[in-house]
């Protein structure tokens, strides 16, 4: 408990020390429900491939933010025959100049796993915005926990850009994960075969509260490499916002 709490206090310390001192400003409550053909992280399939749901809420008061997302696993072997995970989140964004920086920590939850599944991340992410495009930037950073075998840093780039007079909007991701490895066989679970590279490329269709979306997902994960399912697919989902 002691390394979640350090986790979720530098998310907050990162630029959360200025936006926290700010008005707070009108509370804004969000649900959402989503459907997805699988549950794809970082390139790798969280439900080994089947078709996941999920649910979340996010809190937003001004400049902090608290969000609950829980997502169906289906006895996923790569988190301990896990049926859900929890990822509980608290973020606070400053702006610097151009750019809105946010810090956020987040725990990673999962209900019905053998041993112990359950893990913290941190970390922080620069945005910059000009008419319809935003390029984003960052990091997500796991100290040394049993449950990851080791740590783990992830390193990310992406951009978004709606086209104008439709409601598309293109995007696309690339992300480095590395880290030292205590343990190979835990360790997997977040970078099988040790590091590796990961990219996304989708569109979205958003008309009122639904938001359909598109996706192409790959990595560089040798074929040989330990436990998960990686390889390039397509994946689709449609997300209902309250």
């Amino acid at each position: 408990m002691r390394q979640l709490s350090i986790v979720l206090l530098a998310a907050l310390l990162l630029p959360g020390t200025a936006a926290a001192a700010q008005s707070l400003g009108p509370v804004a409550l969000r649900p959402a429900f989503e459907i997805a053909t699988e549950e794809n992280r970082r390139g790798v399939s969280w439900s080994e491939g089947r078709a996941a749901i999920s649910a979340d809420l996010a809190l937003e008061a001004g400049a902090l933010g608290a969000t609950a997302r829980l997502v169906s696993l289906r006895d996923a072997g790569l988190h301990g025959g896990a049926d859900t995970v929890l990822d509980l989140g608290l973020s606070a964004t400053q702006d610097v100049g151009p750019f809105a920086l946010t810090g956020q920590g987040i725990v990673h939850l999962f209900t019905g796993a053998f041993g112990k599944q359950d893990y913290a991340e941190a970390g922080i992410t620069a945005a910059y915005t000009l008419g319809p495009v935003r390029a984003t930037a960052g990091g997500m950073y796991a100290p040394e926990q049993s449950a990851i075998g080791g740590s783990n840093l992830y390193l990310f780039a992406g951009a978004d850009a709606g086209i104008p007079a439709t409601p598309l909007t293109l995007y696309g991701h690339v992300g480095r994960s590395t880290g030292d490895v205590d343990d190979v066989v835990r360790a997997d679970r977040l970078r099988p075969g040790g590091r590796y590279i990961d990219w996304r490329v989708g569109i979205d269709h958003v008309t009122g509260p639904l938001a359909v979306s598109l996706e192409y997902v790959g990595t560089d994960i040798p074929e040989v490499a330990a436990r998960g399912d990686h390889d390039d697919r397509l994946i689709a989902r449609a997300r209902f916002s309250f």
